[in-house]
C-alpha cells in the first residue's frame, strides 16, 4: 500500500528546518548547511552529484532511504526556487540543473500556475495551484503502488502532517542550534496526531528518528 512519507528531513536542536534569509546564494538559509553535515559526506549524496566514493554506514542508509522507492514527490514552492509572486519567465527550472534528484513526477505547490517542465531521468515538475489535497491526489495517481515523499519545506511538511496525510516521518536531528529560521514543530502536537517513535539511531553527525502513526489497539 502506498505510504506518504517525510524522509531525510533535517532539523536543528531548536526545531528549525532551514535558516533565515533563504536566497539564490543561500538556498538553505543562513547557517542552514549545518543541518546537512550528516548527508553531504555520504555515498548517496556523492552519487547524486555524479561523484565516486563517500561514506557508508547509518547516515548513508538513511540518506538512501530518503530518496529511493518513491513514485512521486511533493514540494513547496520555496523548495523549488527563490522566485516569489508571478513567474517572471520560464528560465528558472529549480536548484538542481538539468537532472534533478527526484527521477519521478514532482508536484510543486504554488499560487501561480505554470506549464509542466520535463527534465532528465524521469523528473517532471508539475505546478499545482489548487492546494495540498489536489497535489496529493495527483501524486497518488502518478505514484501507483510506490510511496510518496513530502519533500519540504517546513510549511509544506506541517500542512500535510496536520491534515493527517503523513504515515511516516524521518527526522535527522542535527547537533546544532540555529536560533531562528523555518520552524518545524511550532503548532504541531505529534502525540495527539498519533505518532510514536519506531526507530532511534544516533551517529556522529545526527540522531535519526523515525516516527509512525500508532495503530489503534483492539478493544479501544
Amino acid at each position: 500500500m502506498t505510504k506518504v512519507k517525510v524522509a531525510g528531513f533535517s532539523v536543528s536542536l531548536d526545531g528549525f528546518a532551514a535558516g533565515t534569509d533563504q536566497s539564490l546564494e543561500h538556498p538553505l538559509g543562513l547557517r542552514g548547511e549545518a543541518l546537512f553535515q550528516w548527508f553531504f559526506p555520504t555515498r548517496t549524496f556523492r552519487e547524486m552529484q555524479g561523484q565516486e566514493g563517500g561514506e557508508t554506514g547509518h547516515d548513508d542508509s538513511f540518506a538512501r532511504r530518503a530518496m529511493e522507492g518513491f513514485g512521486a514527490f511533493i514540494l513547496g514552492r520555496n523548495m523549488f526556487g527563490p522566485v516569489r509572486g508571478e513567474w517572471p519567465d520560464d528560465q528558472w527550472k529549480g536548484w538542481w540543473g538539468d537532472d534533478p534528484p527526484y527521477h519521478a513526477p514532482t508536484f510543486v505547490l504554488t499560487h501561480y500556475p505554470r506549464p509542466p517542465i520535463e527534465m532528465l531521468s524521469g523528473t517532471t515538475f508539475h505546478f499545482v495551484s489548487e492546494g495540498i489535497e489536489v497535489a496529493l491526489q495527483r501524486a497518488r495517481e502518478a505514484a501507483g503502488a510506490r510511496d510518496i515523499k513530502i519533500g519540504g519545506g517546513a510549511a509544506t511538511v506541517k500542512q500535510y502532517i496536520q491534515a493527517g496525510h503523513v504515515d511516516e516521518i524521518h527526522l535527522a536531528l542535527a547537533p546544532v542550534a540555529l536560533g531562528q529560521g523555518e520552524s518545524l514543530f511550532g503548532g504541531l502536537d505529534l502525540p495527539a496526531l498519533g505518532y510514536r517513535t519506531v526507530e532511534h539511531v544516533p551517529t556522529d553527525r545526527a540522531t535519526h528518528i523515525v516516527l509512525a502513526k500508532a495503530r489503534p489497539m483492539h478493544g479501544y
